[in-house]
């Protein structure tokens, strides 16, 4: 790079007055860099130089400074200029598809409406060279005034950061890359305990089983008393429960309709049920022949139509909030924190963790603490509609599902 002609840059000083160098005269210095467009001549201004070679010195501090002789100078300035919104499409679209970590469609969902919402209104139109500090400043300040939280506001640049890196050569390095400068942008610290963590009292959750509808009395009752995920309870199957429904095996989760793996690999799991909910679980799975909870067309339940529902009561919280009152009830029996993590599927804290692993084979030791633990809450009203349910079956002559055993 530094071969071709010019790269090494000229010094001169126009004001002296002979051919010969001055020493207290300026001297300047010429010197192309690369642009889309083209070579273009710069000149620097180089100060007081008592000899020509001290003036030729700074002169190349200068290009070695400025990395006009790197490639990855050359590669940024003369690549045909690529929108930030075109390059938010490509890598969009790589997410799923790519070999090593594929994203989920939720995530993937997720970073589509904050490019859709925030990014792309701010930065799409600009080339994808001039996404730098200076335009993504601009957009925390945008975000800002509009009140979003520090932690979306964190999120939705973690994106931008993400378009910009996904841009690569022919060799896999990055065209553009960057240094960012947290402190020159602005971004917000996040500080966990100023998060909203919604979770509910025994009395507000006692008062949404007792007003909605009882099969999704038994949908809500079964996330607060086992901490499923949402995806993970429309995902299950009849043929997941064994040991008379008191032991769920988690192996799929459902988003948007579609089956697909649970969050991580940790999600894949076992859970201990407790007998008083176990009890109600039995008489629901006897009428389902696939998804335990469906709607009329037999698909997996929608989200927002249970959460309406959840509404209803008057208890505005998200699902969430029942796994976090399965994960207080745990935590008051003084459930061992290595066995909470296994049944809510989490991973391990420590190297500790990875050595007791064979710990969570012990049905045993996890029943134990399974019946210590408890619910939490009361199935009185249950269990009056699943004993009307039994009566039902037998009535009419339903044939047991051959998974409860």
């Amino acid at each position: 790079m530094a071969r071709r002609t010019g790269q090494t840059g000229n010094v001169y000083q126009p004001h002296a007055r002979t051919k010969r160098w001055e020493p207290e005269t300026p001297a300047y210095g010429r010197v192309w860099f690369d642009t889309p467009d083209g070579r273009i001549r710069k000149t620097v201004t180089l100060g007081i130089c008592p000899t020509r070679t001290i003036a030729r010195q700074k002169v190349r501090e200068y290009i070695e400074q400025q990395g006009f002789n790197s490639k990855e100078h050359f590669a940024q300035t003369t690549t045909p200029g690529t929108s930030f919104e075109t390059q938010a499409n490509l890598w969009i679209e790589s997410l799923s598809t790519r070999r090593r970590k594929p994203v989920k469609p939720a995530t993937i969902a997720g970073w589509s409406h904050c490019l859709d919402r925030w990014l792309l209104p701010n930065l799409g139109a600009k080339p994808l060279s001039e996404v730098s500090n200076g335009a993504v400043r601009e957009l925390v300040e945008v975000m800002s005034v509009a009140g979003l939280s520090p932690k979306t506001i964190v999120n939705n640049v973690a994106v931008a950061k993400m378009v910009v890196a996904s841009a690569v050569n022919k060799d896999g390095e990055q065209i553009y890359p960057r240094t960012w400068n947290h402190g020159f942008i602005g971004l917000p610290t996040v500080n966990k305990a100023d998060q909203e963590r919604q979770t509910v009292s025994l009395v507000q959750l006692q008062t949404i089983l007792a007003n909605v509808p009882e099969r999704f009395a038994i949908f809500l009752a079964l996330i607060a008393g086992t901490g499923l995920r949402i995806g993970e309870v429309l995902g299950l199957h009849h043929s997941d429960f064994k040991n008379d429904c008191r032991v769920l095996h988690v192996q799929r989760s459902v988003w948007n309709g579609k089956p697909q793996a649970p969050k991580t690999k940790n999600a894949v799991r076992i859970i201990d049920i407790h007998d008083e909910l176990a009890k109600v679980l039995r008489e629901h799975v006897r009428q389902t022949d696939t998804y335990l909870f469906t709607s009329r067309h037999g698909t997996p339940l929608n989200v927002r139509n249970v959460l309406k529902v959840l509404h209803a009561t008057g208890v505005k919280v998200g699902f969430h909030a029942l796994r976090r009152f399965r994960t207080e009830t745990l935590r008051r029996a003084r459930v061992p924190e290595d066995l909470i993590r296994f049944w809510l599927g989490h991973s391990s804290a420590s190297i500790t963790d990875l050595y007791a692993e064979g710990l969570q084979n012990d049905e045993q030791w996890r029943r134990e603490w399974c019946d210590r633990a408890g619910l939490g809450f009361v199935l009185d009203g249950l269990r009056g509609y699943m004993a009307s349910v039994a009566e039902s079956t037998v009535e009419h002559h339903v044939t047991p599902s051959p998974y409860v055993n």
